[in-house]
């Protein structure tokens, strides 16, 4: 193999190894590779190549790592991965991985292979992992891992450092303990930390922390994250609506969540959501709805033009002028639009502040317009020498920046009330889906349906389309 510059990460090595055509490498050379590299790393290097190139690399990796790296792809990838893999190979794939790992994967997969997972597990990894399911996907539930160490408070400090030498080895990410009640009720955190510096004599109680609140398993993971971010934890209990305590969330999770979150948003803004190397026909069927939307607004300018079309006739300077005006609007509604989209990926914006962004967003305008028509009109009377051209195209300017303002503060609001509800709201074939996996749901934990709830529960949805998002 030809030698590499030192500053090359793994990932990028292997990736020009793959995709280089003057070299050839040998498989043995790429399993080296591989052997050298994180699995996060080789998630990345698979996220970076076509399909062929995917299929051809995934067949390299050794079984042992393959759970790691799959739990590391994006969802769309994982799922076209996994529908080339039995359900015995999948079951022995994700055996080693973490709860939220299985759950996340488990998630996308159909119910009868789930079932097929689950008879697989033992009892214990099975009721686990069937109470996790509960929860949706972009909640706390659904982020959460069940592998907690708790202990009660009358504990002392020495018995409790025997309890955790016991474990031989704790879970990931453990900066602290969590203190219940004889009911597994929450009641505090005691930190690592705190246990090592302080005397053994001491009971749990005196030294746990009560003012850290627990997250409800039912809360959005979007402010899963944001308390994370507030208040720097590490990790963070995870309660039921009866203050039991379920689970724990760690930093490592809410990373992922903060990442998919400002992916979504990003690719939200150019109207398409697919896999960067995603097959064009895939790729076409992402994009063509918002270029159907796009082509419709446009017939609907050409023909608002066209009832100028004596004016523009007799004017043929306005025909000549009217792109710089149209593309002037383009870009200052791409302006607007980046602050807003960046301030709900942030969380910063909400109903006190909306308003407050609307008027300096529009004084923005109406100055940049007055700026930019100023310009444009004393360069259009010094081209054509017509006063009144000029006039026009400076208030056509100054119009257009407001609209163009307002259009980019109002447009991925809108957008956000459509996506309410995560996932499952976010199109018409997620909605009845998921209304179809509620009647599974209701059918198999056995409960008492209510009057007209598969008819109700959609018609509730469809208020979020139009009402402004809790932000």
């Amino acid at each position: 193999m030809d030698e590499r510059s030192s500053h090359q990460f793994p990932s990028e090595e292997l990736l020009q190894s793959i995709q280089d055509k003057s070299v050839e490498p040998s498989i043995k050379d790429i399993k080296i590779m591989l052997a050298g590299m994180h699995p996060s790393e080789i998630a990345h290097t698979i996220e970076s190549l076509p399909p062929k190139g995917r299929k051809f690399l995934w067949s390299l990796i050794e079984t042992q790592d393959e759970g790691e790296i799959i739990a590391d792809l994006n969802d769309e990838i994982q799922q076209e991965l996994i529908a080339e893999i039995s359900t015995s190979e999948l079951i022995e794939i994700i055996g080693e991985l973490e709860l939220d790992e299985i759950v996340d994967i488990l998630q996308s997969l159909p119910d009868t292979a789930i079932e097929n997972i689950l008879k697989a597990m033992s009892e214990a990894d099975r009721l686990r992992i069937k109470e996790a399911l509960i929860y949706p996907e972009d909640s706390a539930g659904g982020l959460m891992n069940t592998d907690i160490i708790s202990v009660r408070p009358e504990h002392k400090l020495e018995v409790v450092m025997r309890y955790l030498r016991a474990q031989k080895e704790l879970p990931h990410n453990t900066d602290q303990i969590f203190v219940v009640s004889r009911e597994n009720q929450y009641l505090g955190s005691l930190s690592v930390s705190k246990i090592l510096v302080s005397e053994p004599i001491l009971n749990v109680r005196e030294l746990m922390d009560a003012e850290i609140r627990p997250l409800n398993a039912f809360i959005d993971d979007k402010d899963v994250a944001r308390l994370f971010e507030q208040n720097d934890w590490v990790s963070a209990p995870v309660v039921d609506e009866n203050f039991y305590l379920i689970g724990r969330i760690t930093i490592d999770d809410v990373v992922d969540v903060i990442r998919e979150d400002a992916d979504q948003n990003f690719l939200g803004m150019a109207g398409v959501a697919e896999d960067t190397f995603a097959g064009p026909g895939r790729a076409a069927r992402s994009r063509v709805v918002w270029l159907s939307i796009n082509l419709f607004t446009a017939f609907i300018a050409s023909m608002t033009i066209s009832l100028f079309q004596v004016t523009i006739d007799q004017v043929v300077y306005l025909a000549i002028l009217m792109p710089i005006v149209a593309s002037m609007g383009g870009v200052a509604a791409t302006q607007t639009l980046t602050i807003v989209i960046r301030g709900l990926t942030l969380q910063q914006i909400n109903r006190s502040n909306l308003f407050w962004l609307f008027k300096r967003e529009l004084v923005v305008a109406l100055v940049n317009g007055l700026v930019l028509s100023l310009l444009v009109g004393g360069a259009t009377y010094l081209w054509f020498g017509e006063i009144i051209i000029s006039m026009l195209i400076g208030i056509a300017m100054i119009i257009n920046l407001v609209v163009s303002a307002v259009a980019g503060i109002y447009i991925p609001m809108i957008l956000v009330n459509m996506r309410m509800g995560g996932a499952s709201n976010s199109s018409i074939m997620n909605r009845i889906r998921a209304n179809k996996e509620d009647g599974l749901a209701w059918t198999k934990n056995q409960l008492n349906k209510p009057m007209f709830v598969r008819i109700k529960k959609p018609l509730q949805k469809i208020k979020q389309f139009f009402l402004r998002p809790n932000l």
